[in-house]
C-alpha cells in the first residue's frame, strides 16, 4: 500500500487563505494549513499580515503551539502580542520552550512580569535563568543557553559515551561537548565526530582540542556573530571573568542577532525602526522625531540659501541650479557614509586602515567630482549660453564632493563617540552637511564673480 505523507504548506498559502478578497476564510481549512507548516513559517506568516487579520489568525493558533511561534516573531510584533496574554496563560505558553528562547522572551517584558514566570519555575531553571538574565541582552552572556555538556579531562571515551547516551536528549546543535576541571574551569572542547570515530580507551585529555579561546560573557554579540563567521563555528563556550565555564552559544542564536543587526541598519538609514504593517498611530509616532529632526535641517540649508537673496535675485539661474549641487553632494556623501556603516559594523574599520580608506574616498570624489562637473558644465552652458557660470557650477560640484566624502567619513565615527548610531542619525547629518555647502560654493562664488 502506498504510504500517504502529509502536505507541508507555506506562509503563501496560509496568506491566501486569509485575504483572498472573493472567498470567506474557512477556520477549519485555515487550522489544517497551521498543522502543516513550521513555527518560523507561521510566525513569517503574521508579521506579514496587518493587525486584524494578525489578530484572528493568532486566535486559531494552538496553545501548545504558541510559545514557539512567539520566539520567532520580530521583537516588536512579539511583544504587541505578549501585552494582550495574561500571566498565567504566559506561563504555560512558553514553559516548554528552550531555556534560551525564555530567556530571549524574558528579556523584553517589565521587571514584575518576569519575576512572576520566574517564580512559577523550578529552582533549578529559575537559578538558570537568573544568571543568564545578569548579562546585557547584547552580551555574549545574554545570549547563551545554559544547557550544556561537560566532562572531565581524566575520563575515558568510553565513559563519555556512556554518559551520552544516558541523556534522554542532547541539547540542539551539540557538534561539541566542553571540558572542564573539577572548579568548572573551562580547560577545551571535545567534538561529537572524534569521540564517535576515536579508541574508546583514550581519554579525553589526549584529543580534547584546546587552542581555541571560550567567548567572554561580557563580549558584545556583534563580535560574537563575526567570530562565528570567521571561524565556522555551530557553537562555542562562554565563560565568566573567572574563566569558569557558564554556558554555550550556538549558530542559531548568532543568525538572530545578524538578522536583527541587519533589519536595524536598514531601518535605520530611513530613521525608522517599526512593525511593516504596524498602526498608523503607530508607524507615525515612530518616524515623526527624524521628520521633525530633518524640519530642522531643511531650515538650516533655507537660511544658508538666504544669506544670497540679492544674488539669487539678479540672476535667477542661479536658483535653477544650485539644487544639482546640493543633490550630487548628498547622493556622495551617503555613498561613502554606506561605505563607512558596513565596514564599522563588520568591524573591518579600525584605525590601521581609516586613513587609507579617507585618501581613496577623497581620491573617488575627486576623480568623480571633474568628469560629472564636465558633464554638467557643457549641459549648464548648452543650456543657458554662460561660460561665467558653467565654471562657477563645476567648482561648486568639486568642492562639494570633497567634502561629501569627509563627512561621509568622518560623521558616523563622531556619532559612535558620542553613542549615537550612525546607521539612523547619519544619513540626515551628511544631508545637511552637503546640502549646506552646496548652496554655500555655488551661492558664494556666485557672488563673488558675478556681482
Amino acid at each position: 500500500m502506498k504510504k500517504i505523507t502529509p502536505h507541508h504548506f507555506s506562509s503563501e498559502e496560509l496568506l491566501k487563505s486569509i485575504q483572498n478578497p472573493n472567498v470567506e476564510p474557512s477556520i477549519n481549512q485555515i487550522k489544517r494549513i497551521l498543522h502543516g507548516m513550521h513555527p518560523s513559517e507561521v510566525a513569517h506568516t503574521m508579521e506579514s499580515l496587518p493587525p486584524k487579520e494578525r489578530k484572528f489568525l493568532w486566535s486559531l493558533i494552538e496553545i501548545q503551539d504558541e510559545g514557539e511561534i512567539i520566539a520567532e516573531l520580530h521583537d516588536e510584533i512579539q511583544q504587541e502580542l505578549i501585552s494582550e496574554i495574561l500571566p498565567d496563560e504566559l506561563i504555560a505558553i512558553i514553559q516548554d520552550l528552550e531555556l534560551d528562547k525564555i530567556v530571549d522572551i524574558l528579556q523584553t517584558l517589565p521587571d514584575r512580569t518576569t519575576e512572576n514566570i520566574l517564580a512559577s519555575m523550578s529552582k533549578r531553571d529559575r537559578q538558570r535563568i537568573k544568571d543568564v538574565l545578569e548579562y546585557p541582552v547584547d552580551s555574549a552572556g545574554g545570549l547563551m543557553n545554559t544547557d550544556i555538556i561537560s566532562v572531565r579531562p581524566k575520563h575515558s571515551l568510553e565513559v563519555v559515551m556512556r554518559y551520552l547516551r544516558a541523556q534522554k536528549k542532547l541539547p540542539q546543535n551539540t557538534d561539541k561537548i566542553f571540558v572542564v576541571s573539577r572548579e568548572n574551569k573551562y580547560l577545551g572542547s571535545l567534538s561529537v565526530s572524534t569521540i564517535v570515530v576515536s579508541d574508546p580507551s583514550l581519554n579525553v585529555r589526549e584529543l580534547m582540542e584546546t587552542e581555541t579561546d571560550p567567548l567572554s560573557a561580557n563580549l558584545n554579540d556583534k563580535d560574537v556573530s563575526r567570530l562565528f563567521e570567521q571561524n565556522d563555528w555551530v557553537s562555542a563556550p562562554v565563560v565568566d571573568d573567572s574563566k569558569n565555564l557558564i554556558g554555550r552559544i550556538t549558530i542559531d542564536d548568532v543568525v538572530d542577532v545578524i538578522m536583527e543587526d541587519a533589519d536595524q541598519n536598514f531601518l535605520g538609514m530611513a530613521g525608522i525602526a517599526e512593525d511593516t504593517f504596524a498602526a498608523p498611530a503607530r508607524a507615525a509616532r515612530s518616524r515623526i522625531l527624524w521628520l521633525s529632526i530633518n524640519l530642522m535641517t531643511a531650515f538650516i540649508a533655507s537660511m544658508t540659501i538666504s544669506l544670497f537673496q540679492q544674488t539669487i535675485d539678479e540672476i535667477v539661474y542661479l536658483a535653477i541650479l544650485m539644487p544639482i549641487v546640493a543633490s550630487m553632494g548628498g547622493v556622495a556623501g551617503t555613498q561613502t557614509l554606506t561605505i563607512m556603516i558596513r565596514g564599522l559594523t563588520l568591524q573591518q574599520i579600525n584605525k590601521t586602515n581609516i586613513n587609507w580608506l579617507y585618501k581613496r574616498e577623497l581620491a573617488v570624489s575627486i576623480v568623480n567630482g571633474i568628469l560629472l562637473s564636465i558633464l554638467v558644465g557643457g549641459i549648464t552652458y548648452l543650456w543657458f549660453n554662460s561660460i561665467t557660470i558653467s565654471i562657477l557650477i563645476c567648482f561648486a560640484m568639486i568642492v562639494n564632493l570633497i567634502c561629501s566624502a569627509v563627512a561621509g567619513i568622518f560623521i558616523p565615527i563622531m556619532l559612535r563617540k558620542f553613542n549615537q548610531d550612525p546607521a539612523i542619525a547619519g544619513s540626515v547629518v551628511v544631508t545637511t552637511v552637503t546640502d549646506v555647502i552646496g548652496f554655500f560654493s555655488f551661492l558664494g562664488l556666485a557672488s563673488l564673480v558675478l556681482i
